[in-house]
């Protein structure tokens, strides 16, 4: 059976958001969901607590006051990657589980990559958060395929649009680098080299492709499917979206060893939604 992800970026949600995203994110198919920009307040704790509840394995780092990161929720079975305690800078920002497969170990890797504005304090942020994050797949990087996804905040060299003036040559190297550096594919290229998306936008004609998925050259080999899903920034019937980013699923030709037990996590009991007491 094809090993599923998707990683989408949920706009740190209030907990009446995060209400809506769980009931969405409960009705996906896939092995194992990336979130990106998550936070240490109710909305974030409130998805983290629901899929555990409902027997998922949640990987949430622990975030400092006012600050973002990753989730990662999964319903095959995880250990901890060593790419979680490798950062030591911004550290919830990114996070890894190891997925045993039938052709041997998967790392799955989420992160969050700081944006910025034209201030120099943000942009020696973003620069020194991506060093650092480059140092730690050096770092970590043991000859297991490796599957990277999240809201990278950066864009191709080619992108359409260019956006001239908007990204240093710091942010494009990164994103080459990811290749160059570190050997992983942009698996949304690999599939479509042509293609024009956009995962997120100001403007309709002026959108971006922030969020990615990078993999081994022996995942590419397995590569059936990585697609942008764009109804979580659609308008919906409420008058409101699920967030402002479209989400990135990929799909691989590789077989979980053990899935995990879980139930409906849209009505696990949870410290938010406590169990009715009955008298």
């Amino acid at each position: 059976m094809p090993l599923s992800l998707i990683t989408v970026n949920v706009g740190a949600p209030s907990l009446d958001r995060a209400r809506r995203q769980l009931r969405w994110l409960a009705e996906r198919s896939e092995d194992v969901l990336v979130l990106t920009e998550t936070k240490a307040t109710a909305g974030s704790q409130f998805l983290a607590e629901a899929f555990t509840a409902a027997g998922y394995a949640v990987t949430f780092p622990e975030h400092a006051p006012g600050e973002l990161g990753v989730m990662i929720i999964s319903k095959l079975a995880v250990t901890p990657d060593p790419l979680s305690t490798a950062m030591d800078y911004l550290p919830a920002r990114a996070a890894g589980v190891v997925v045993d497969t039938t052709d041997g170990p998967l790392r799955v890797a989420g992160a969050y990559v700081p944006s910025r504005d034209s201030s120099a304090d943000k942009t020696e942020r973003k620069m020194t958060w991506l060093q650092r994050f480059q140092d730690a797949l050096d770092r970590t990087a043991n000859g297991t395929p490796l599957l990277l996804l999240g809201d990278l905040n950066v864009l191709e060299p080619t992108h359409t649009p260019a956006h001239r003036g908007q990204f240093a040559p710091f942010e494009y190297a990164f994103y080459t680098g990811l290749t160059d550096r570190h050997h992983l594919i942009d698996l949304f290229r690999h599939l479509h080299p042509d293609q024009v998306e956009h995962s997120w936008a100001r403007r309709p004609e002026l959108g971006y492709r922030y969020d990615h998925a990078h993999g081994s050259l022996t995942l590419a080999e397995r590569l059936t499917a990585c697609d942008y899903v764009h109804e979580t920034r659609e308008i919906g019937p409420d008058g409101t979206r699920l967030t402002d980013h479209s989400g990135l699923a990929v799909r691989l030709t590789l077989t979980a060893t053990t899935t995990l037990l879980t139930s409906d996590p849209a009505t696990a009991v949870t410290s938010a939604e406590p169990e009715a007491t009955l008298f």
